[in-house]
């Protein structure tokens, strides 16, 4: 009998194991897809949309109009975090999971078959937007749900760790996206902006089909498992998780939203205003955007160190340390991006992909998840990532082009509200560092 239950524990152990491991290959998988998707619009809006679609606004114009479309997916990311989030924490991680990737892949491959602004006008401006929406609405939950995800199946001690496998994926998305671009730029102008834009779109169909099959064979995670188990048994079902987390979180959902804004003003000037100020400096486009794929592979390899630092020391002075290097080295990225030369423009990108982002993407996954109880922590998560998502990785591009064509060119006023944001963060996790302290483990 002992044997016979030894057995069954083993099998039970590999079972489980298995589990993790599809959990994590599907998060990290799902995780690359949603960057691919968002830093491919962002390449291409520093490189084809503009003149596709916005052609008639000029040439300043249309580079303003090509980031305010990609400000626009920003916009839809909250309220998709927060309906996906709602349905995550109330029927289950693995349904949200899905619908978020069935969005996101109809959106990219819709974007990829639209006709131009030559052929259809007004609407294909209009329904560039609506796919920008959808897009938006489904990555809204993709990473929060993906780091949920992994964060409930594996050990608390070790979410810093795992967590920070997902999220060192952002970087990878960004590098197949630019990598994409490179190789079609190189095609000529004519094919560029005829029909070879539209490849790295949908090449994007393969990976939503892989990724599907994959979360389709998922099982609901045991922590959230555990706790609806619990609920029902004490006749506290987890009915409206949107509305207890905003009567009893919304302290936490500030929080959140003030710790990730140095990452995602960091991140998303790197990865999508960078290509515009390097090429407007006289660097040759193809040049921009190998710097942006070297750079950015960096993080790839060097954000689970900050995963393993957030366990070592915790997540929110990981954080932190991650903000103030941002906030030090400012200036000095604007300054290497503005030169025109392709390796100080490469190093800028280093420099915001080996020492700042490693900690702050590192660290998020874990300090995010310890800030919420397992019953708000979709919706709460979500809230917190996509709200910023939408007010500041969104307009982040935006906002540092009109900051540069307000100074005349100057790199002051963009590089001052980067450090702004970074010191956001950095104060806001000082200050609340005692709400990270594993309260809901």
């Amino acid at each position: 009998m002992a044997q016979q239950d030894a057995i069954l524990t083993h099998q039970q152990t590999q079972y489980q194991t298995k589990q993790r491991h599809r959990a994590i290959f599907a998060s990290v998988l799902g995780t690359a897809i949603e960057w691919y998707d968002y830093a491919l619009y962002g390449a291409a809006a520093s490189v084809v949309i503009g003149p596709l679609f916005f052609g008639a606004a000029g040439s300043s114009g249309e580079a303003l109009a090509a980031f305010a479309t990609f400000a626009v997916g920003f916009i839809a990311r909250p309220f998709g975090g927060v309906i996906i989030g709602h349905l995550g924490d109330k029927f289950g991680r693995r349904p949200a999971m899905l619908l978020a990737i069935i969005l996101m892949g109809i959106a990219t491959v819709g974007i990829g078959l639209l006709p131009t602004a030559e052929t259809w006008g007004v609407w294909a401006v209009g329904l560039l937007v609506l796919f920008r929406l959808i897009q938006g609405f489904g990555a809204g939950a993709e990473l929060t749900g993906a780091m949920t995800l992994v964060a409930e199946y594996v050990e608390p001690r070790k979410r810093g760790w795992y967590t920070s496998l997902v999220l060192a994926t952002p970087p990878l998305g960004i590098a197949l996206a630019t990598v994409s671009f490179f190789a079609v730029s190189n095609l000529g102008d004519e094919a560029l902006l005829g029909w070879a834009w539209r490849v790295p779109f949908l090449i994007s169909a393969v990976l939503f089909v892989l990724a599907l099959y994959i979360r389709n064979r998922l099982e609901e995670t045991p922590e959230y498992a555990q706790a609806m188990e619990k609920a029902q048994d004490t006749g506290k079902a987890n009915k409206l998780p949107l509305t207890k987390m905003f009567a009893g979180h919304w302290r936490e959902v500030v929080l959140g939203f003030l710790a990730i804004t140095g990452h995602n003003a960091m991140n998303y000037i790197l990865a999508v205003f960078s290509i515009s100020l390097m090429v407007g400096s006289g660097m040759d486009r193809t040049d921009a955007l190998l710097a942006v794929t070297a750079g950015s592979l960096v993080s790839v390899v060097l954000t689970p160190a900050g995963g393993w630092l957030a366990d070592r020391f915790g997540a929110g002075r990981t954080l932190a340390a991650g903000n103030i290097s941002g906030l030090i080295l400012a200036y000095p990225i604007f300054m290497l991006l503005s030169s025109g030369e392709f390796l100080l423009g490469m190093l800028a990108i280093a420099l915001g992909y080996a020492l700042v982002i490693p900690c702050t993407s590192g660290a998020q996954g874990a300090f995010l998840t310890e800030l919420f109880p397992v019953s708000v922590r979709f919706t709460g998560i979500a809230t917190a990532r996509e709200l910023n998502g939408a007010l500041v990785a969104g307009m982040s591009p935006l906002i540092a082009a009109a900051l540069l064509e307000a100074g005349g060119g100057a790199i002051t006023l963009p590089a001052g509200y980067l450090a702004l944001c970074c010191l956001s963060s950095a104060v806001a996790i000082f200050f609340g560092l005692r709400s990270t302290r594993q309260r809901y483990r």
